[in-house]
């Protein structure tokens, strides 16, 4: 199997240096709901695991969370409650997330306040090598003495000195030198440490987190391609100057973006889809087809019509599964192995999952034709569900028969608009009211009027 590295910018075969594929991937800061944005990230990269334990490999998935964070300590304060509440509240609604769309829990989901031994541990042994100095309660990188600085993001330093505002503060050596240890303000969280009380920063808690589960050497070390500057770089870095051994990982893999509306779908934008609201409105099914019809590398805009398509063909997936096999005298039979060979050749060539799927609906419409004759299907059907299982598909039948409501909610929220527009106000509610009743809620933007289903 080859897989990009983003690192060496070709692609590799995947040869796991011991019995097991040891695989990182960075986890979710919890201090809001989970967006389809991360729903997108952890189904690729749990494809990936399932193909590789397809394929016979023993995989140990780490996943953290970084549990500690300005953000959880903002939203925390804004909410009137602790930090460590905020953040296990939202831990557990990303499991719940996650659960509902089929995504392989990862074995070890370690957290940053759970980990500060070993954080410190790693801080310790940075400022003896001289790549890390304490300067006033903080403690920062010193990344003139990592002379590989830039190597997975293609940067120099004196480029990302040019391409980026940085601000200068008296107590760094170096504008660029990042911080590994915070120094505790007025009500916030903090720990002890040979500094004076405290918090890790971001980077460090993710080195601290694979060394201690993973070991010195990562095969697979994944996330968004925007984690690749700063946090993997600064991962390297403080890694591989602690253990002395390179390289930390040996495959940096990293998903493109969901957009919406031209721009990334982030918290901090505003600009985002819930797990929880996608999927009250669509199936776990047609969300992860959605998301494995675009490459893990390329970006992908959200579109609701786009992911309603994806329900109708996974109709004609399960009515095809559903046939009754009768076959005829003939004993014909559908061989189903050209199929599973190109599948299985379309995922070793880079997790193409689009190019992977188009092998499925090749052999739905094999089987139909088959069927048609008379011919023994059974085999080709149950490929059919073997090789989906390995993207993750159920091929369950929804909770809610959407492609039947679909159409008209979709014509009622027209002609709502349509009201709004010759200012019939009052009949223009009502439809809104009625909709509300049934479970169905409206939102109005600049972009038009979304809907979205508030009860499963």
């Amino acid at each position: 199997m080859k897989l990009y590295d983003s690192l060496s910018r070709i692609k590799h075969v995947l040869m796991p240096l011991d019995d097991e594929v040891k695989m990182y991937v960075c986890g979710i800061t919890p201090y809001a709901p989970s967006h389809v944005g991360h729903a997108m990230s952890y189904i690729y990269f749990d494809v990936l695991r399932r193909y590789l334990e397809y394929k016979g490999y023993k995989v140990r998935h780490v996943q953290n969370f970084t549990d500690i964070d300005d953000k959880i300590i903002d939203a925390a304060t804004q909410a009137g409650i602790p930090t460590q509440a905020l953040a296990e509240e939202y831990i557990s609604e990303y499991f719940q997330d996650m659960d509902a769309l089929n995504i392989s829990r990862a074995h070890i989901y370690p957290q940053a306040t759970q980990e500060i031994d070993k954080i410190l541990e790693l801080l310790d042994g940075l400022i003896v090598k001289g790549l890390a100095y304490p300067s006033a309660g903080d403690v920062y990188f010193r990344i003139s003495k990592f002379s590989d600085y830039g190597k997975l993001s293609h940067r120099t330093l004196d480029g990302m000195m040019a391409g980026a505002r940085v601000d200068v503060i008296d107590q760094k050596e170096h504008p660029m030198d990042f911080t590994l240890w915070k120094s505790a303000k007025p009500g916030e969280p903090s720990w002890d440490s040979p500094w004076g009380p405290g918090r890790p920063g971001w980077h460090i808690e993710c080195s601290a987190m694979s060394l201690k589960y993973l070991g010195e050497n990562l095969d697979i070390h994944g996330g968004g391609q925007d984690l690749i500057f700063p946090h993997h770089e600064n991962e390297i870095a403080q890694s591989e100057g602690y253990t002395g051994f390179a390289p930390f990982a040996r495959f940096w893999i990293h998903n493109g973006l969901l957009q919406l509306n031209e721009n990334k779908m982030s918290k901090s934008l505003g600009n985002l889809v819930t797990v929880k609201d996608a999927l009250a409105q669509f199936s776990p099914d047609s969300l992860r087809m959605f998301f494995l019809t675009s490459h893990y590398r390329n970006p992908l805009s959200y579109s609701d019509e786009s992911i309603a398509a994806q329900e109708k063909a996974l109709e004609r997936i399960r009515s095809t599964i559903q046939l009754e096999n009768f076959p005829t005298s003939n004993q014909e039979s559908l061989d189903p192995q050209p199929f599973r060979s190109r599948f299985l050749s379309s995922m070793d060539e880079d997790l193409n999952t689009p190019q992977a799927l188009g092998c499925l609906f090749d052999l739905v419409r094999e089987i139909n034709i088959k069927y048609i004759t008379g011919a023994d299907i059974s085999a080709a059907q149950t490929t059919l569900v073997e090789l989906g299982g390995i993207l993750g598909l159920t091929f369950q039948q929804p909770t809610r028969s959407k492609l039947e409501i679909d159409p008209f909610v979709d014509l009622l929220v027209e002609i709502r608009v349509q009201l709004r527009q010759i200012k019939s106000f009052e009949l223009a509610d009502k439809v809104r009211s009625r909709l509300e009743e049934l479970n169905i809620a409206l939102e109005d933007s600049s972009q038009g009027t979304r809907w979205k289903f508030t009860k499963p």
